[in-house]
This record gives C-alpha cells, structure tokens and sequence, in this order.
C-alpha cells in the first residue's frame, strides 16, 4: 500500500491539511483502501490557526513514506524547526509536493533549489524574493516537478491530489474520488489562478455548457456551433470561457476529451480506434499525437499501465 505522510506544522491551515486526509483517504479499488495516510509532526502536538492536533506520529514517520505532502501555514514569516527541514532535506526518494505555503517550507529546506514551483497567489512574491534558486510561477493552479510538486492556494490542492491520484492509479480511480468527495474533476496545473468564476445563479455561469460537453464530447463540436445551441455569439463564448476556466473552448474540449478516453482505456476493452470515437475524436491518429502531447504516453502504454486489474498490481506500493 502507497504510504501517503502528511506533516502537520505550527500554524498549519487546517483546509489544506484537510484535502489530502481525506482525498487521499478516500482512494479506492473496490473495497479495497490503495493508500496507508498518516498525519506528523516535530511533536506529539502542534497548535493550528483554529485547533490544535494531537496523538501526532513522530518525523521518522517520513522516513517510510512514500509521498510526503506538506500543508499551507498561516505565518510563512517564521522560521521553521530545524529538524524538520533535516528531515525533508534527507528525503531521497519519496514524492513531496506541498499545499498553498507550504511551499515555504520545502524551499526553506532547499528542496525546491533550482526548481519550478508555485504558491498561493498573495504569496508569490515573497516566495520569490526570499528563495531566488527557485523558479515561481506566479499564475498557474499547481507544477509538477516529477518528484516535488507544488500547488496554488486552498482549493488548488484538490487538483494536486487528484492530479497525483491519477499518476499513482489511473483516471478512473480519481474520478471516483472526486464523485465521492463532490467536487469538480480537476482543473489541468496550467491553468491560472486568478480567474473570474460565476455562481450557479448567474446568467453568465458556463455550468450548464460545460455539463453538457461532459455528456457530448463524442459529438462533433466547433465553437460556432456550440455558440449557436447556447445562444451566444462566439466571442460572448469565448471571453466565458477564458474568464472563467482560463482555457478557449476548444482547448477545454480537448482536455476533456483526453480524461473521458483515460477512463474507457482503463475500464472498457474498446480498441483505441473505438475509444479514439468515443471520446470525439476525428481519427485514431489525431487521438494518439493529442494523448501523447497532453499525457507524454501512448494510450496503449496509458492502458497497460492502469488498465483492468493491473491498475492495483503494482508491486511498489504493496
């Protein structure tokens, strides 16, 4: 079982220790729980901004771990203890990623030296300005490092463990995560930040347009003609769109597209050229080049990663 530590600090933001507790927790083949979550700390207690936790595992809880996720904190001025930046900097294999601040944390412990990272958007310049070997990304949702990923404020750490979910199981394994956990399926790492979201009630909320994508995308789609059902102009389209999901129609219907086929790779026996229709593509060719940019894999090495049983057969996490 994938061993998931989630290091509880002073001062912690309890939202953000909160999503990976439970996304995490809630990660399932069946019956079957795919990770072992614990929460540590420096000590047995440590104080939060609303509550305190206790009965806390020790640091050597990091040592076993195989993901480590480190939680916002709500005063990114203080310095933090010293052997828990000895712990992080002796991590040699695992994954660290961290939730809004908590990229403080691991660029304080030099773990983010020379690479990409990102953080709550009221944060990015002194995230910047203290630690100059790391390389911020002022608007985007999260950045995935390979190893070490980082993610925006609060709410950008569901698309973080969900984003890290589907790498460990498949697509279809996230999906149900966020089915079970009723939040949106997760936004791609590019996207920025600070965009404009509308309420259900507005008139200008895309909610309805983009549910009924999720139950079109086999349908052949321009954006003329998806203006047209909505009564929109295309520009009216295109200018929601941006404001509110940061990406141009066409480009969000690709990506969706490219999830739906995750999912029939892993869950149906649909040959590629099938799935390739399913999810709305012109040509099994078109399919491949798109699901290879976007994903950096075939779909045939896509499903025999994680499709059918073998999705759970992986003997690093057994």
């Amino acid at each position: 079982m994938h061993r998931v530590a989630i290091l509880a600090l002073d001062d912690f933001v309890a939202f953000d220790l909160g999503i990976p507790c439970d996304l995490f927790g809630r990660a399932a083949a069946g019956s079957k729980r795919l990770y072992d979550v614990q929460v540590c700390g420096p000590r047995p207690e440590v104080p939060g901004s609303w509550f305190n936790l206790n009965q806390l595992a020790d640091l050597s809880c990091l040592e076993r771990a195989d993901t480590i996720i480190v939680p916002g904190i709500s005063r990114t001025e203080r310095k933090t203890e010293a052997a828990v930046l000895e712990a992080l900097a002796s991590v040699r294999s695992a994954r660290m990623a961290s939730i809004c601040t908590g990229a403080f944390v691991l660029a304080e412990a030099g773990v983010l030296d020379g690479l990409r990272a990102t953080t709550h958007w009221l944060a990015v310049s002194e995230l910047a300005a203290r630690f100059p070997k790391v390389t911020v990304e002022r608007n985007v949702l999260f950045v995935d490092n390979g190893r070490v990923l980082t993610s925006a404020g609060v709410a950008a750490g569901v698309d973080l463990c969900l984003h890290m979910i589907r790498q460990d199981f498949g697509a279809a394994v996230a999906a149900d995560c966020a089915r079970e956990a009723v939040v949106p399926l997760e936004r791609e790492g590019g996207q920025p930040q600070l965009i404009k979201h509308e309420g259900p009630e507005s008139g200008d909320s895309l909610n309805g347009i983009l549910l009924w994508l999720l139950e079109n995308l086999g349908r052949k789609l321009t954006v003329e003609s998806l203006a047209a059902k909505f009564n929109l102009s295309v520009r009216t389209l295109g200018r929601r769109f941006h404001q509110q999901t940061g990406l141009s129609p066409l480009k969000w219907i690709l990506s969706a597209r490219i999830r739906r086929s995750q999912q029939l790779l892993e869950s149906t026996s649909l040959s590629i050229e099938e799935v390739a229709t399913a999810a709305g593509f012109d040509s099994a060719s078109a399919f491949r080049d798109r699901f290879h940019r976007q994903i950096g894999a075939s779909p045939s090495t896509w499903r025999n990663t994680y499709g059918g049983a073998r999705r759970f057969s992986d003997e690093r996490y057994s």
